[in-house]
């Protein structure tokens, strides 16, 4: 069943109560990073969780920047990344190891670490870092809040590979994680089914979950998949990789290939390029 809510967040909050709640669908713009890639089936429901993780955090922010969430580990997902902008833009994906065949979130995750970071386009960068030690990337996100913001948090996510939903509630800053109220109100959302968040219309399961409460909703707002790469990004990966790097690799190659990994987008870069970005070859060289 295909609601009228995908690719789309709405923002919530209770009036008087110090607490604001997103709620997340992402269908088609899920198709498009996935279509980027050949996932396994755990692997592309874990990257659609992330993403859709990714657009509820960023609806808090409060500046226009990005925020990301990236996970490395030892197990069959090595990397995993999700990125939503203030422009409801997504983008994201994950490494997963050869021939790997896991499917619990332990084995894919195994002694990994979460950052969220927050690149703000005016202002410096932040990131925090915690363990994934609990058994789903929504607790994992929780605990993150708690320990590193101290901002109680709920989150509940969930992905069949095609769809991905989510649904989060947040303390404001000056509230209290013993508020009665914000206790009921997890209780509340704690009885959300994965079905429900899939495939409910927005307001009728805002309204299922809280219709006891005053529940102020914000217009909608679109999401759809967008990458931020650029010829210009591409030169500054070159610039990091190094000079004598690409050097070599325009003798052997005849030309220095950099693919963004969110689109598959292929920058080339030739010997005048190479000359433009480090300076005439063998003028200044730092080649050994």
């Amino acid at each position: 069943m295909k609601s009228g809510d995908g690719d789309s967040l709405l923002r919530f909050d209770f009036g008087d109560v110090p607490v604001r709640g997103g709620i997340v669908r992402l269908e088609s713009a899920l198709a498009d990073v996935l279509g980027q890639h050949h996932y396994p089936g755990p692997a592309a429901g874990l990257l659609g969780e992330a993403l859709a993780a990714s657009a509820l955090l960023a609806a808090t922010l409060k500046f226009a920047g990005a925020l990301s969430l990236q996970a490395r580990s030892a197990g069959s997902v090595q990397l995993l990344f999700a990125e939503c902008g203030h422009d409801q833009r997504l983008r994201g994906y994950a490494r997963v190891a050869e021939g790997a065949h896991a499917t619990g979130f332990g084995a894919m995750l195994d002694g990994g670490t979460l950052a969220i970071t927050i690149t703000p386009e005016q202002g410096q960068r932040y990131q925090g870092i915690v363990p994934l030690e609990h058994p789903g990337l929504d607790a994992c996100i929780e605990a993150y809040f708690e320990q590193s913001e101290q901002l109680p948090t709920l989150i509940r996510l969930v992905s069949d590979g095609v769809r991905a939903a989510g649904l989060m509630l947040q303390v404001l800053p000056g509230g209290r994680a013993d508020d009665p109220r914000w206790e009921h109100l997890q209780q509340l959302s704690a009885t959300v089914r994965a079905d429900e968040l899939l495939e409910d219309v927005f307001e009728g399961l805002l309204w299922k979950l809280f219709h006891q409460e005053k529940v102020h909703l914000q217009p909608p707002v679109p999401l759809a998949f967008g990458c931020r790469c650029s010829e210009q990004r591409a030169a500054a990966t070159l610039q990091s990789v190094g000079e004598a790097e690409a050097r070599d690799v325009l003798a052997e190659q005849g030309l220095v290939k950099v693919q963004c990994e969110f689109c598959q987008q292929e920058y080339r870069f030739d010997g005048p390029a190479l000359d433009t970005l480090f300076g005439p070859a063998g003028a200044g060289s730092t080649r050994h």
